[in-house]
């Protein structure tokens, strides 16, 4: 094998030939010229790639490798590791994109000479969006602005456009509103980002010199940490990557230089999910629209600086990508692999997904993007941002970090609210964002909920409370961020400004009953769940109660602040929003009263007859696996994961009876799909992706559902199978379920699922090699039949069907009043009589 050639995992092999991982185990077992393991370990062997490739296309099991599928395996099979492999890939989609006539000239060389003239080409990109590259340690000649030493705007170059400073370093200062008046704020007037001195407008020119002004460089306390985020590769580190950047600006040519890099990072998290805090992008939506600017201040004037926008634990830099319009992006992240990513990321977020697209110039370039800047370290201990005033924080920190800096951090002056105590990391982060934002400035922090209300932090709450600087606490379902198990709080804060009163109240909101109150009208389970979370309803319910501040019963209210500054200065949102009792008030439980006897009586008229005893019949029978390799069904398994675009059917929605939520995607076998606002969905090299089994449809792609398609759960060990109907058909297929799709013309569904329920034909079709049982569709008993008398068998499951659910509507129903019936005699508003 050639020394560097890509490696795969089984896991891999799988993905590319669309199969799951136990087929790749049997043919390992089965077939004795199946590729030897190459490295990795015994559990989890690795193969070279290209002896993998080309095994399965002699065996007829792969006709061509996706070109997404290649270009991953480069990544994940990279010797320096996945990660560098990444900020390899990112720069060069930065040079494919923002200099794609210099990309085609490297390109055309061999692969020792393009590593070779790649580290000036890229330093070029990364400078224009990133700003030049600096030392770590204190300023110095050439280094960042000293403290104070705040430079004084300049009339703008005639030639170039630029802004310059009267500084000694001349490096950017930080972007500000006109009306900030922090101390220590910058002066405001600069530009955006990729600004250069009068002379440095050249194509090609090289990266701007100690007089070049970028607002992605601003001023920082001695000691931080100065460095850009990414590093230019050498030419040695880049020339193991050369294959894999030719792959990478291949599939940008088809999706994209954003989506590409998206694509493989979104990968790269999901193989790695615990290393990674990652927010939802649901959330991060929601937490951009409620620190939006008002919606008459439209596009900055050309006399006015961008938005600016600060996350100071960026992570993977899904808030800052949440940010509509034009506006200068700042960012910190303490790990340093990670910021680059989050630092490529964003600058690549520019070309559709984030921002507007950079314009193309006449030379085949693109102008510079709103300004950039990410830097890496400890921001409680290190700010890399400490002389910014900006228009908005968001962040999501890190929860329960008892390291935050306590003992080394007693007389910060971030801590105008109150010292925070040791276990209250939560407060010092809402302290530091408040520090970072100009008077009148919005943060928003996702916060857990005992920070609302752990007495250590008591003091603080209570004088964020009196000066107005805290506006709302808003609690969301349980699973709408990590750790999935608790309902997260979104604290919304706004920086006081001077000579202005304090607002008198807190908007409190509790959107965990939403979920609920969806469950019982829908049919579905309540308690929510990341699987069962209605994120339109969540987000509209906030966004209404935050905009129009208004009382919502059960929803929101807004409580004067004399009534919260008690002794525990308790902001939990459930204790002053009680949820509506069940069905209302009583003439609510009357008309729930009403449906459960109509549920009740339609029960009655579904009651299966009296079983008629007979003698048990003998008959004929096959698996499913034969009818599988006959033609008469197809079998596939479920990919998609809760939180993609539209809806997903969940292992919790079929053993619930629950349907999925969304806008279903459109199009089965043979038809294009197109996502929820309607846009067609494309593969890899731009081609419109169509229904399971139609050509086109790649391996990757979640299985969209059909109406006849059987659905039956993998895990569990029970008796529960799912016929897809009309309400359900446009969902993808979610992970743990196993869908069996029958010819019409040679299987009737109902006749299908209702045998598939059989107890004994579950018990002898799953293993019990572990604690949870684990079902295999293919060994799955049926009786052979003709088509007729299948639809007669057919017939009589659909209407047990339909009498199971008129007991679990019933169920839910009889719940529901009997809970209201209580509520309402305790809380006075039913009378016993």
């Amino acid at each position: 094998m050639p020394e560097n050639a890509t490696e795969v995992t089984a896991a891999g092999i799988a993905r590319l030939a669309g199969v799951g991982r136990a087929a790749v185990s049997n043919w390992r077992r089965r077939h004795a010229d199946f590729p030897r393991p190459v490295g990795g370990t015994a559990a989890s062997p690795s193969f070279a790639l290209a002896d993998v490739e080309q095994w399965l296309r002699d065996q007829g099991k792969l006709a061509e490798v996706p070109l997404r599928e290649r270009v991953w395996q480069e990544v994940a099979g990279h010797p320096a590791g996945a990660a560098q492999a990444l900020v390899h890939t990112g720069c060069a989609l930065l040079l494919v994109r923002d200099r794609p006539t210099a990309w085609r000239e490297l390109t055309a060389a061999s692969d020792e000479r393009m590593a070779d003239a790649l580290p000036h080409a890229v330093d070029h990109v990364l400078t224009a969006r990133l700003g030049p590259d600096a030392p770590s340690g204190p300023p110095g000649p050439g280094r960042a602005t000293p403290p104070g030493a705040v430079g004084t705007p300049r009339a703008a170059d005639s030639t170039t456009g630029s802004t310059t400073f009267d500084s000694p370093d001349s490096t950017a200062p930080d972007v500000t509103t006109p009306d900030s008046t922090t101390p220590g704020s910058a002066t405001p007037g600069s530009t955006t980002s990729g600004s250069t001195t009068s002379g440095s407008t050249t194509s090609g020119s090289t990266a701007p010199g100690p007089a070049a002004v970028h607002p992605a460089n601003p001023p920082a306390a001695p000691g931080v940490h100065r460095a850009r985020a990414v590093r230019t590769p050498t030419a040695q580190a880049l020339l193991p990557s050369v294959p894999l950047l030719r792959a990478a600006a291949q599939l940008a040519a088809g999706i994209g230089a954003g989506q590409t890099f998206e694509f493989l990072l979104g990968r790269h998290l999901d193989a790695n999910p615990r290393q990674f805090t990652l927010t939802p992008p649901h959330l991060a939506e929601l937490m951009a629209d409620l620190a939006e600017p008002p919606k008459d201040s439209g596009r900055p004037a050309p006399d006015r600086p961008l938005r600016s926008v600060l996350d100071p634990a960026a992570g993977t830099g899904a808030l800052l990508r949440a940010v509509a319009g034009p506006a200068a992006l700042y960012a910190q992240e303490a790990d340093a692999g990670l910021a680059a990513l989050t630092a490529l990321r964003l600058a690549l977020g520019a070309d559709g997904t984030h921002g507007s697209p950079p314009s193309p110039g006449a030379d085949g370039t693109h102008s510079s993007p709103p300004s950039l800047a990410v830097r890496t370290g400890d921001t409680l201990r290190a700010d890399a941002f400490a002389r910014l005033a900006t228009d908005t924080v968001l962040c999501h920190p890190p929860f329960n970090d008892r390291n935050w800096g306590h003992d080394e951090l007693a007389y910060d002056p971030r801590w105008e609210y109150g010292f925070p105590a040791r276990v209250e990391s939560e407060l010092a982060w809402v302290q530091h964002a408040l520090a970072r934002l100009r008077d009148g400035g919005t943060a928003v922090l996702v916060m857990p909920p005992a920070a609302a209300s752990r007495r250590s932090g008591r003091r603080i709450r209570a004088d964020l409370l009196r000066r107005g600087a805290l506006r709302a606490v808003i609690a969301l379902p349980a699973g709408a961020a990590p750790p999935y198990g608790i309902p997260l709080h979104l604290w919304v804060l706004r920086r006081p400004t001077p000579g202005v009163r304090p607002g008198p109240d807190l908007l409190l909101a509790d959107t965990a009953g939403l979920v609920a109150s969806a469950g019982e009208a829908g049919g579905k389970a309540a308690g929510g769940g990341r699987d069962r979370l209605d994120w339109p309803v969540v987000r509209a319910a906030v966004l209404d109660a935050w905009r129009d501040r208004a009382d919502l019963p059960g929803v929101s209210r807004v409580v004067p602040v004399v009534e919260l500054l008690d002794d525990d200065v308790d902001l939990a949102p459930a204790r002053y929003l009680p949820r509506p009792t069940p069905g209302g008030d009583a003439r609510g439980l009357g008309e729930v009263r009403e449906r459960l006897a109509e549920t009740l009586r339609l029960t009655a008229r579904l009651t299966p007859p009296p079983a008629a005893p007979a003698v048990p019949a003998h008959r004929p029978r096959t698996t499913v696996g034969e009818l599988a390799r006959g033609g008469a069904l197809s079998l596939h398994t479920g990919s998609a994961a809760p939180g993609v675009q539209g809806p997903v059917l969940t292992e919790h929605d079929v053993l619930t009876g629950a349907d999925p939520a969304g806008t279903p995607h459109t199009g089965v076998a043979g038809t294009p799909l197109t996502d929820a606002a309607g846009t067609p969905l494309t593969d890899a090299a731009g081609t419109p992706l169509t229904g399971p089994e139609a050509p086109g449809w790649a391996p990757g792609d979640p299985v969209v559902l059909e109406p006849g398609d059987v659905v039956v759960p993998v895990l569990g060990g029970g008796t529960v199978v799912r016929v897809i109907g009309e309400r359900e058909a446009g969902a993808a297929l979610g992970r743990n379920l196993q869908l069996l799709r029958p010819d019409p013309a040679a299987l009737d569904p109902w006749f299908l699922a209702g045998f598939l329920r059989g107890t004994a034909n579950n018990r002898q079709a799953s293993s019990y090699a572990s604690t949870a049982a684990r079902l295999d569709a293919r060994r799955l008993h049926l009786p052979r039949m003709p088509l007729a008398e299948q639809r007669r068998y057919g017939e009589r499951f659909r209407e047990l069907a339909a009498f199971e659910e008129a007991l679990r509507t019933a169920e839910r129903l009889g719940g529901v009043l009997v809970q209201g019936m209580y509520d309402g005699l305790t809380d006075g508003t039913v009378t016993p009589a």
